[in-house]
C-alpha cells in the first residue's frame, strides 16, 4: 500500500515535470525554426506554434495541469504517507503530538525536495537545451489536455486579461527582437565558437547598412579622379593610366558638369589621335543618390544599374562626390588594403588611445571607443563631430572631451581633420 502511494507521488511529481518542460520548451522555442518544422509538414511543430500564439490560453493550460497535480500530490502524501509514517513513530515511543510533527514534515519536505529537483528543476534544464524538440513532442498532448480542460481554462484566461487590463495592460505584447538582442545573440554565438570573430564584425556592419549615411560611405568630390569629355582624349588617357578605379566619372569643361560615369578600360582603348567625341560615346548614365540616403538605398540603385559608380548629390543637384560596391563591401569587411589606404581608419596603441582617421564614421568610432558618438546635425564622421562640438575649423593639437574620452587633432590636411588622437580621461586622471 505504502509503496504504491509513493510511486503515485513519483510519478505525479514527474507528470508535474512534463508540464513544465513543456512550458519553458514553447516559450524559449525559435519561432522560425518551428515554423519551418510545420512547412516541411511537422505536426507537433504546428501546434506548438498555434499554442505559441495563444500564450493566455496555452499558460493557463499548463497551470490547470500543475495545479491539479499539486493538490493530488500533497492531499495523497499528506493524508496517507504522514499518517503512517506517525504511526511508526508512535510504535517508536514518541508521543501523538510529536509524531505527527515530524511525519508531517518529513513527508512534506521530501516531496517539495523532489518537486524541485525533479519537477522543476532538471525539466526546465533539459527544456533549455532542446527547446524545439520538446515542444514539437508535447504540444499534442497538451493541445488535447487544454480541450478536456477547457472551462476551467477559458475562466483563468478570461481572469488573467481582466486584471492585466485592470493594470492597464489589456493590449497582449508582442514579442519584438530588438537590434541590441542580435548583437548579444551574435555576441554569444561568438563565445560558444559558433561564429568566428570576423564573421561578428561582419554581421554587425551589415546591420549599420541602413544607419550609415552616404557622407561616411563616399569618396568627397576634390577627391574623386574625373575625366573631361570635352577635351583631348589624351588628358583622360594619363588620368586612366594613373587611377586605380574601374569607373570615373565623366564631366564636360568644368568639374561641376558631371555628365555620368566612363569606364576606365574603355578609355584606355581609345585610338591615338581620336577626337573628344570619341570619350563622350563612352559616357554612360550613372545613378544619383542623394546625399540623405543610406547605404542600402546606393546598393538598391546599383542593382538596377550596370555602372559601378553612383553620384551624390545634394539637394540642388550638385555631385559631393561618388560611391561605389566596393565603399558598401568595405563597410562590411573592413577596409580592403590597396596603395591608395595602406592604413586602417582605427589603430591601437600600446597605451590604449586610439588613432582615429578623420572621416571614420561616427557608428564605427562608437563601437571601438565603447561609447555612443551622436551623428549631430548631419556630422557623420570623427572630423564632422569635432567640428561640430569645437564649433570652428579645427587646427593641430585642438582637445575636446566627450563621455570619458579626449579626442586631440594630431594630422590636418589643409582643411581637413586627418588624424585624431583619442585617449580615454581616466588613464590620464590616474597618472
Amino acid at each position: 500500500m505504502v509503496t504504491s502511494q509513493i510511486a503515485l507521488i513519483f510519478g505525479l511529481v514527474l507528470l508535474n515535470g512534463l508540464l513544465a518542460m513543456t512550458e519553458l520548451a514553447i516559450v524559449s522555442a525559435s519561432r522560425p525554426r518551428l515554423r519551418a518544422l510545420a512547412e516541411r509538414g511537422h505536426r507537433g511543430a504546428a501546434a506548438a506554434l498555434r499554442l505559441a500564439e495563444d500564450p493566455g490560453r496555452f499558460l493557463s493550460t499548463v497551470q490547470v495541469g500543475i495545479t491539479a497535480v499539486g493538490l493530488l500530490a500533497g492531499a495523497v502524501g499528506g493524508a496517507t504517507l504522514a499518517e503512517h509514517l506517525a504511526r511508526n513513530l508512535m510504535g517508536r515511543g514518541l508521543s501523538f503530538a510529536a509524531a505527527e510533527a515530524i511525519a508531517l514534515a518529513a513527508v512534506v519536505g521530501g516531496i517539495t525536495y523532489l518537486s524541485l529537483v525533479v519537477g522543476e528543476l532538471v525539466p526546465k534544464q533539459l527544456a533549455l537545451r532542446n527547446a524545439e524538440g520538446i515542444a514539437c513532442a508535447a504540444a499534442l498532448p497538451l493541445r488535447a489536455f487544454s480541450k478536456l480542460a477547457t472551462p476551467a481554462v477559458l475562466v483563468l484566461d478570461a481572469s488573467t486579461r481582466l486584471v492585466l487590463r485592470l493594470f492597464g495592460s489589456g493590449d497582449e505584447a508582442r514579442p519584438q527582437v530588438t537590434e541590441d538582442e542580435i548583437k548579444a545573440l551574435v555576441t554569444e554565438a561568438e563565445s560558444a565558437g559558433v561564429v568566428e570573430p570576423e564573421e561578428t564584425r561582419m554581421i554587425a556592419g551589415v546591420m549599420r547598412l541602413g544607419d550609415r549615411s552616404l557622407h561616411v560611405l563616399m569618396t568627397p568630390w576634390v577627391d574623386v579622379d574625373w575625366v573631361d569629355v570635352a577635351r583631348d582624349p589624351a588628358a583622360a588617357l594619363a588620368v586612366a593610366r594613373e587611377t586605380p578605379h574601374s569607373w570615373l566619372p565623366a564631366v564636360r569643361e568644368r568639374p561641376e558638369h558631371v555628365v555620368g560615369a566612363i569606364r576606365t578600360r574603355d578609355v584606355l582603348l581609345v585610338e591615338p589621335g581620336a577626337g573628344p567625341e570619341a570619350l563622350a560615346a563612352l559616357v554612360r548614365s550613372a545613378p544619383l543618390v542623394p546625399a540623405s540616403a543610406d547605404a542600402l538605398d546606393a546598393l538598391d540603385a546599383f542593382k538596377t544599374s550596370p555602372v559601378h559608380l553612383a553620384l551624390v548629390v545634394d539637394e540642388r543637384g550638385a555631385v559631393l562626390g561618388v560611391v561605389t560596391p566596393l565603399d558598401i563591401l568595405e563597410s562590411i569587411a573592413g577596409a580592403l588594403l590597396s596603395e591608395e589606404a595602406p592604413e586602417p581608419p582605427a589603430v591601437k596603441r600600446v597605451d590604449g588611445s586610439w588613432l582615429l582617421d578623420g572621416s571614420l564614421g561616427v557608428d564605427e568610432a562608437s563601437e571601438v571607443l565603447g561609447v555612443h558618438i551622436p551623428a549631430r546635425s548631419g556630422a557623420h564622421t570623427v572630423a564632422g563631430f569635432l567640428l561640430y562640438e569645437l564649433n570652428r575649423l579645427p587646427e593641430t593639437g585642438d582637445q575636446h572631451e566627450f563621455a570619458g574620452w579626449r579626442f586631440e587633432v594630431v594630422d590636418m590636411d589643409g582643411r581637413r581633420v586627418d588624424k585624431v588622437l583619442a585617449a580615454p580621461i581616466a588613464r590620464d586622471a590616474a597618472a
